[in-house]
C-alpha cells in the first residue's frame, strides 16, 4: 500500500532543476510503465513533495550527472524511500515535457555538450495550474492467452495523456483516450438509461471496507453494484443495495454469463493468491474480449470513481492546445 513517486530532473554537476513530479495511482509494485499517474501529484502534502525534491537534487550533484536523471520514491506512511536512481532519461520525459511546456530533452542535450543551467537560464518551475495524466495502453487483445494483472513486468505498449484544470476530469481524459470509457448513466445520448449500468466488484479480503466506499459512490452515479458472495456480504452489511453473483468456479450463473449478457459497465476484481488468481482469469478474459474497463487495483477504481463524479457534472469534454495550457496566467 505505498505510494510510488517519479521524478525527473536535469543537472549540470553543479546545479539540478526539477522538470516534474508524478504520483503513480497504482501502488508500489506495480512496474511504473504499466503504472497511471498524476503530475503534479494529487494527494501526497506539499511538504512531502518539496522533500522528494530537495532528495532528488542532492542524488544528482552527489552522483554528479550531467543532464537527465530519473528517482522513483516510495512513499508510506509519512516516510520516503528510494526505490532506484537513473542517471539518463526516462520514459517519462515526453509526458513531463508535453505537461509543463519545458523540452528537458532538448535541455539536457545542451547540457551534455557543455552548456550550464544558469548559461541556458533554466530555473525551477512553478507547479502547473492544470493536472496532467498519463495513461498506459496495453496489448492484450492482440495476445491470447495473455492475463491482466499488472505486476512488477512491464506489459503497456504505449501511453496516452489527459490534460484538464482537475484531476478527476484529466483521469476522465486520459481513459477515453487509452479506449476505456465507462458508460455515464446520466450521460447517454438522448437522456436514455444505458444498457450498460451495472458494475461488477469482486475484491480480496483486506480491500472489502474500501470496496464499500466505491460501491456507495458507483451507486450514487446511478450504477447497479453485482458481486461475488464474500464481497457482496461486506457491501450489504454498509447497507447498500447488492445482486450477489456466483464465481465461475461455483457453477450456475456466474460471472462470466453477465460479462457476455453486455450490461457490464466496469470490472473491479482485485485478488491474491495462485489459486484465487487461476480462477479469475476467464473473468479478466472476457471482460477484455468485451472491451470492459477493468481495474486491478483499488486506488484505480477510485480514481474512476473521481473521474465519473466528475464527469456527470460536467456539459462535456473542452479541449485546449498543449500551448494555451501552458500559457502564463
Amino acid at each position: 500500500d505505498a505510494i510510488e513517486v517519479d521524478v525527473d530532473c536535469v543537472a549540470d554537476g553543479k546545479r539540478a532543476v526539477i522538470g516534474g513530479v508524478m504520483q503513480h495511482i497504482e501502488e508500489a509494485g506495480v512496474h511504473s510503465g504499466d503504472s497511471s499517474s498524476v503530475l503534479p501529484p494529487h494527494s501526497l502534502s506539499p511538504e512531502l513533495v518539496l522533500s522528494i525534491e530537495e532528495q532528488t537534487r542532492m542524488l544528482a550533484l552527489e552522483l554528479g550527472v550531467v543532464g537527465l536523471m530519473n528517482v522513483q520514491f516510495a512513499v508510506k506512511g509519512g516516510e520516503v524511500y528510494i526505490l532506484e536512481v537513473n542517471p539518463r532519461a526516462s520514459r517519462t520525459v515526453p509526458f513531463v515535457s508535453k505537461a509543463t511546456g519545458r523540452p528537458l530533452a532538448k535541455i539536457a542535450a545542451k547540457v551534455m555538450a557543455g552548456k550550464t543551467l544558469d548559461e541556458l537560464g533554466v530555473l525551477d518551475m512553478e507547479v502547473p495550474r492544470h493536472v496532467a495524466v498519463k495513461q498506459s495502453v496495453f496489448p492484450f487483445t492482440k495476445f491470447p492467452g495473455v492475463d491482466t494483472i499488472l505486476g512488477p513486468e512491464m506489459r503497456s505498449t504505449g501511453e496516452v495523456m489527459g490534460v484538464a484544470d482537475t484531476f478527476a476530469r484529466a483521469f476522465h481524459k486520459s481513459m477515453i483516450a487509452a479506449g476505456l470509457d465507462v458508460p455515464i448513466p446520466d450521460r447517454n445520448a438522448g437522456g436514455a438509461p444505458s444498457a450498460r449500468r451495472r458494475v461488477f466488484i469482486s475484491v480480496k479480503d483486506e480491500d472489502k471496507p474500501v470496496a464499500c466506499i466505491i460501491a456507495r459512490r458507483l451507486r450514487a452515479a446511478g450504477y447497479e453494484i453485482l458481486a461475488t458472495k464474500g464481497t457482496a456480504q461486506a457491501i450489504s452489511r454498509a447497507r447498500i443495495p447488492v445482486e450477489t453473483i456466483n464465481k465461475v468456479r461455483e457453477g450456475g450463473l456466474h460471472v462470466v454469463d453477465a460479462i457476455r449478457s453486455g450490461t457490464i459497465a466496469m470490472v473491479v476484481n482485485t485478488t491474491i493468491g495462485a489459486r484465487e488468481v487461476k480462477d479469475s482469469y476467464s473473468l479478466r478474459r472476457q471482460t477484455l474480449l468485451m472491451n470492459i474497463p477493468y481495474f486491478t487495483t483499488i486506488p484505480a477504481a477510485l480514481a474512476v470513481c473521481d473521474a465519473i463524479e466528475s464527469a456527470r457534472g460536467d456539459a462535456g469534454v473542452r479541449v485546449r492546445s498543449l500551448q494555451e495550457w501552458g500559457a502564463p496566467s
